[in-house]
């Protein structure tokens, strides 16, 4: 099975509420994204606007691989965005900003692809026990993107006070799978750390601006370096571990309340989860009442099990309670202390028809629609409902996914007609040759050299080796290019021709690009500038010619001051090359 392999394979809508306030200073917006974490969005409209940091609030975060809904409060400023990726709707405004507490639940639609008929009936089974036992309310892995890119949890070096760790992980330790701007300006400061006045070479340095500045002024206070990260995104590096003690703790009391055969494994990104199959009916009330706090120094237990399991965890990452705090840093970073419920249940949960999945031939999809309360992951109910089925994927797997258009292009070029490539023809010594040339125009034939010295085919192309009547010599061969006979063009179009994979073109850099595209602007700069100069020329020689003629009235040539003769380019005389040389 597989989910998220088009952004609209995973949709989210959030329900909300807010006090609508004609005079209010936060505008509200409902906001639709595709392919942007919640985080990448804010970042963009701040950045489009000249926000400043916290000047836009928002309910929770919402997944990046799909397409969301939610609302946004802005303060003090009118924005407005309508791009593929980003669109914003106007609803109200309201008098104090946004929080968690204005997201009532979230109504998702997931199709899951590349399912097989027999996967039905225990799909069937599997939402049974949905409706009845509910789902574990762990945190699932987009919650832990810092441990697929190879970070580890931050909030361990901030509890160890090794802010120097902390920030070469935020800032510096590029990720395998990240193909973007970030990851090359990560590498750079890999290289380059501690040089605070080295200028990074690429686009998208604007987010670590702010914690530059600190360290050029103050080298060595990596603290205050760190405090200059957004102060949402600080929050969640402190949230992420916290969720991560979370799954372990919950995890330790199931096997507490429930027998082993109750219980089955399923990996995600942090490690393992367990999931319950079945419970006696005493266990799955106290379930369902059930709550596990997320750590804090000040966390209390009144269930001597949660007691037990905390212990376990804490024993576990050789840690104590009093231990979850940043020194030098209480009141700005710290663990909040906070009851999350241990179940939840999807409402009006909904199978759908399967229908032919037209990704992956052969295979079926279906899509699941159902709700949520705030902070329930949906793609644990996607497990949840598919464990027989579902395996987390691998970094192989991301990478694969990644470079679809990479694999097609050298797919394509190991299986390139043969109409293209020519017939095969072979030397006086037998040694095997293929023509460039298209049917119908050109052949090329060898005529010295006991070997293949010619250099591949795409070193030829750009050499110009395929242009018609071209005579080419080197040390060992002499090509000559001669038009080919009818019957020759024939078998060229017919006979087959040895596929060879050609080589993937080396990836430019970033000036190289940003070269490319400023000659591209010039050209057709000078291009539109041509064509408008040319098109003045023509008017001012029609005008020309009718000045001079004799008027058909009067018998004399009308002539016009300089000055009113028209210029598509009036206001600039000097500029225009058509009326530099004219005007002295």
């Amino acid at each position: 099975m597989r989910i998220k392999q088009k952004p609209e394979d995973f949709s989210v809508k959030e329900s909300y509420r807010f006090d609508e306030v004609d005079s209010g200073r936060h505008r509200v917006y409902l906001m639709d994204k595709q392919k942007l974490s919640t985080f990448d969005a804010v970042t963009r409209l701040r950045d489009a606007f000249g926000l400043k940091p916290g000047a836009i609030s928002y309910c929770g975060l919402k997944d990046k691989q799909g397409r969301t809904e939610q609302i946004i409060a802005v303060d003090g400023a009118d924005v407005d965005m309508q791009e593929p990726d980003l669109r914003l709707k106007y609803l109200g405004r309201t008098d104090k900003p946004l929080s968690a507490a204005n997201i009532t639940s979230n109504r998702f639609s997931v199709t899951v692809r590349a399912l097989q008929p027999e996967s039905l009936g225990p799909l069937n089974v599997a939402a049974a026990e949905v409706n009845r036992l509910g789902v574990i309310n762990y945190f699932d892995s987009q919650r832990f993107g810092s441990l697929k890119h190879g970070q580890g949890f931050i909030a361990k070096d901030l509890i160890r006070g090794d802010f120097e760790a902390a920030l070469h992980n935020y800032m510096a330790k590029p990720s395998e799978l990240d193909r973007t701007e970030d990851a090359k300006i990560k590498a750079f400061w890999k290289e380059n750390w501690g040089r605070w006045d080295a200028r990074v070479p690429y686009e998208g340095t604007r987010k670590y601006h702010r914690v530059l500045k600190s360290l050029r002024d103050q080298p060595g206070d990596y603290l205050r370096a760190f405090m200059q990260i957004d102060a949402d995104y600080r929050a969640m590096l402190i949230f992420t571990y916290q969720s991560f003690l979370w799954n372990e703790g919950v995890r330790r009391y199931l096997q507490l309340m429930l027998p082993r055969e109750h219980l089955f494994p399923m990996r995600y990104q942090a490690g393992t989860l367990l999931f319950h199959r079945d419970a006696s009916p005493e266990v799955l009330r106290t379930l369902r009442d059930a709550s596990f706090p997320l750590l804090a120094p000040n966390s209390t237990f009144s269930d001597p099990k949660v007691e037990e399991a905390v212990r376990w965890v804490l024993g576990r990452e050789k840690l104590q309670l009093s231990d979850l705090q940043v020194p030098g840093a209480e009141r700005r970073l710290y663990f909040k202390h906070e009851e999350r419920p241990l179940l939840s249940f999807p409402h009006k949960l909904v199978v759908g028809r399967t229908q032919a999945d037209e990704l992956n031939r052969d295979d079926i999809k279906v899509n699941i629609a159902f709700t949520l309360p705030p902070g329930a992951y949906a793609t644990l109910v996607i497990k949840r409902l598919f464990h027989f089925d579902y395996a987390e994927d691998s970094a192989e797997t991301i990478r694969a996914s990644q470079r679809p258009k990479l694999a097609e292009a050298e797919a394509a070029a190991a299986h390139e007609p043969s109409s293209r490539r020519g017939p095969p023809r072979r030397d006086a010594d037998g040694a095997r040759a293929s023509s460039r040339s298209a049917p119908g125009t050109e052949t090329r034939r060898r005529s010295s050299g006991d070997r293949d010295t010619r250099a591949p085919a795409g070193n030829r192309d750009a050499r110009g080796a395929g242009a018609p009547g071209r005579r080419r010599t080197g040390p060992r061969e002499v090509e000559l290019l001669e038009p080919a006979s009818g019957r020759a063009r024939t078998l060229a179009a017919k006979a087959p021709a040895p596929a060879k994979a050609a080589e993937p073109a080396a990836p430019l850099g970033f000036r190289e690009r940003q070269r490319q595209r400023k000659d591209a602007r010039s050209a057709a700069r000078a291009e539109t500038e041509a064509k408008t100069c040319s098109q003045g020329q023509a008017r001012e020689i029609t005008e020309e010619i009718e000045m001079y003629l004799p008027d058909a009235m009067g018998g004399r040539a009308r002539r016009r001051p300089r000055r009113e003769r028209s210029c598509p380019r009036r206001r600039s005389r000097d500029a225009c090359p058509c009326h530099r040389d004219a005007d002295g």
